[in-house]
């Protein structure tokens, strides 16, 4: 099943200080989970001037529970306290998405 997930980081002033460290990790984990066929696509969230406040992924997982505890726990941006508010949604892609 895929699952959307919108994560906001936190608004405090080191938030971006947070996100930059956590960033080379974020992105090497997402490359092994695309590679494994479980990241389907994601990129950052931007405010109106051009800058990261948070993300938007679509994930391939068995359950919400197996997505949180197999993706989001050991997600960096959630293991190094940038994301703080993580909402997931199930999702059906379009027929020619599939």
């Amino acid at each position: 099943m895929r699952f959307v997930i919108l994560a906001l980081d936190g608004t405090d002033a080191e938030a971006p200080a947070r996100r930059e460290a956590a960033r080379p990790a974020h992105l090497e984990r997402v490359k092994g989970l695309f590679e494994a066929g479980l990241f389907k696509y994601g990129g950052p969230l931007l405010n109106d001037e051009g800058k990261m406040i948070g993300s938007v992924a679509v994930y391939e997982a068995d359950s919400e529970e197996a997505l949180r505890a197999e993706i989001i726990d050991k997600e960096p941006y959630f293991t190094m306290d940038v994301w703080r508010t993580i909402n997931v949604y199930p999702h059906k892609a379009a027929p020619y998405f599939e």
